[in-house]
């Protein structure tokens, strides 16, 4: 085994710190945002003050800020502006109807026409904004049929996936590989370029989904399967002798540990009082409050008052005055990027006096459901993060028609915008202009978020709500660390490693040793970071060997979207699993197959296809 000479100084201080980015990048409780600032701060704070000499020239420190002007990034901000024009228009809402009316009439064909029809709209659109439009469609089809939601939302959430891999603009993944590709000398990748390997491979993978996924998934509950009203309006009534006479209404709110809310006081028949915190309380008072059975009963023992069911102050309640909640629904709120609630508190947004909706549960993405307690209100919600409501019907349908949230309740229907049409024409023409080669896809991509704007598909609040400030920094510290390994000559001595390591072995092996190695990294490390820092390695080692670049770069590219195993790999895997109450061994269940399956399928069709 001939390992290549060390690197220098500059390459072994740029391979540490990718290792470390590596690690940053891995661990949730650290925002990757700020993982990324800081990998771009020791990059250029370093080759500031060491300087990098390159073929004579000295290279500029302030030039690893250029991922920030990178036309890969602008593509990827300008597409998911365009994208988020269809969702807003709720362009995308009639296909989501017919395939809800299609389950009641083949349930098998109709999975197969879901997973297909979400492969094919992923290799044109975000993968997010796809299944945050069939997330609510298959939960609702799970209440009518009985079918658990876990059959159904992770083939459709890996189908995205897949077909994110078809296009150049199916993820930021591929146009981060493409860009560098391009940047390093490569001839450009077109739009469809690799959409036969990757129709082909995907085509088993909607086969595996359809056929083998039903049979293997183990059958979960969602953690917030029960839609039965939980939050109720009663009287507490004030008794003589009791800890709340006499007293003012803060301090029998204080015994409570201020948990009861109490949003008037009746005094008398048909009277009621503004509930200020001085407000002295009187036999007789009742307190209108509104929360679950047991939290009411737990209010009644601690201020011992007498709960009355809402309009029947006569009988306490009992087996025969129940508590009823006739007007209101239950419904799950999904914190998705760009949501007024992402990276902010229920207090924070006000959300019940907001929204007029009383918040439950909290379901973290990932971690247990856990009820209801005072302090919720202070936790800083995150992507995929689920909230359990409950209000008036009127209340929840006008949550869903506002648009600001992601409601996963199938009770009412979004209206079906009159600018849907101009959004999808819109977005036709980003497509078939790039496609075309009529315009690149940054500029094509960046005429139509303008138009969609202008045209008033999208407000500027709208617009910048969809820009999500993760990627654009990870993406932009991955170019800066991809560049550092390509200019320090770091990039071939790893691509030597790799080939001194695999030995006399056929190149075909070469290059799946390669694919196997960008789909570990990709779930367990941002794809963008393994996109960007796999390309120069993957042409180096194509260089190395002396064979075409191209099957190198899109193992590097097909390698990355493996993101199958985890459900930190990917951010629609984090939402799946939420609303579907997957464990992390139902990822590796499901995913290590289709990876597997993908991985082989790849190797054989590029091999194929290039002659390797």
């Amino acid at each position: 085994m001939n390992l290549p000479p060390p690197p220098n100084a500059h390459s072994i201080a740029v391979l540490i710190l990718t290792l470390v980015a590596l690690v940053l990048f891995s661990r949730e409780k650290i925002p990757l945002e700020s993982s990324s600032l800081l990998v771009l701060v020791a990059l250029t704070a370093g080759f500031h003050i060491w300087p990098l000499t390159v073929e004579g020239r000295e290279l500029p420190a302030v030039s690893l800020f250029s991922g920030f002007g990178h036309e890969a990034l602008i593509a990827v901000c300008a597409l998911m502006i365009a994208g988020s024009g269809l969702v807003r228009t709720g362009a995308l809402e009639p296909v989501g109807h017919v395939l809800a009316r299609a389950w009641s009439k083949s349930p098998s064909l109709s999975r197969l026409l879901t997973l297909l029809v979400t492969t094919v709209a992923s290799a044109f659109i975000n993968n997010v904004p796809i299944v945050v439009l069939l997330m609510p469609i298959l939960i609702g089809v799970s209440l009518r049929t009985g079918t658990p939601a876990s059959a159904l939302l992770m083939p459709m959430g890996f189908a995205s996936i897949v077909g994110g891999m078809c296009t150049t603009i199916g993820t930021s993944t591929n146009l981060l590989v493409v860009s560098v590709a391009a940047d390093m000398g490569l001839a450009p990748i077109g739009m469809f370029d690799f959409l036969a390997p990757a129709a082909m491979a995907g085509g088993l993978a909607v086969v595996y989904l359809w056929l083998v996924v039903p049979l293997i998934m183990p059958l979960r509950e969602p953690p917030m399967a029960d839609t039965s009203p939980r939050v109720f309006k009663a009287h507490l009534a004030v008794r003589k002798g009791s800890s709340a006479e006499g007293q003012p209404l803060s301090k029998v709110i204080g015994l409570t540990g201020g948990a009861m809310k109490v949003s008037s006081i009746e005094r008398g028949a048909g009277t009621f009082i503004f509930p200020l915190p001085d407000v002295l309380l009187r036999e007789g008072d009742h307190l209108v409050i509104e929360d679950t059975p047991d939290r009411l009963k737990e209010f009644e023992t601690r201020i011992g008052g007498t709960l009355y069911a809402l309009g029947d102050a006569e009988a306490p309640l009992d087996e025969d005055h129940p508590l009823r909640a006739d007007d209101q629904q239950i419904a799950e709120v999904v914190v998705v990027e760009g949501s007024p609630l992402y990276g902010a508190t229920l207090k924070q947004v006000r959300f019940a006096e907001r929204y007029g909706l009383i918040t439950l549960a909290l379901h973290n993405a990932g971690k247990r459901l856990e009820p209801l307690a005072v302090e919720v209100g202070q936790v800083v919600l995150k992507a995929g993060d689920v909230l359990l409501v409950q209000g008036p019907r009127e209340r929840v349908a006008q949550l869903k028609r506002s648009g600001e949230l992601l409601v996963l309740d199938a009770t009412a229907d979004i209206p079906f915008s009159r600018k849907a049409l101009l959004s999808i024409a819109i977005m036709l023409g980003v497509v078939v202009t790039a496609a075309a080669g009529l315009l690149p896809i940054a500029i094509s991509a960046t005429c139509g978020a303008l138009v969609m704007i202008v045209t008033g598909c999208l407000t500027w609040r709208d617009a910048t709500r969809a820009l999500n400030v993760q990627v654009v920094m990870i993406v932009a510290a991955s170019l800066a660390l991809g560049m550092a390994i390509l200019k320090t000559g770091a990039a071939e001595y790893l691509a030597g490693c790799f080939v001194a390591l695999m030995g006399e072995v056929h190149p075909r092996m070469i290059l799946a040793g390669l694919m196997l190695l960008l789909a570990v990294l990709t779930n367990v490390v941002s794809n963008n970071a393994a996109a960007v820092i796999g390309t120069p390695i993957g042409i180096s080692i194509a260089r190395q060997l002396g064979l075409p670049p191209e099957p190198f770069v899109l193992a590097v590219l097909f390698g990355a979207n493996m993101s199958f195993v985890t459900p930190m790999a990917y951010k629609t895997n984090l939402l799946i699993m939420t609303a579907g109450g997957y464990t992390f061994s139902d990822f590796v269940r499901i995913g290590a197959p289709l990876a597997i399956i993908q991985w082989l399928s790849f190797t054989g069709l590029l091999s194929w296809l290039y002659r390797i």
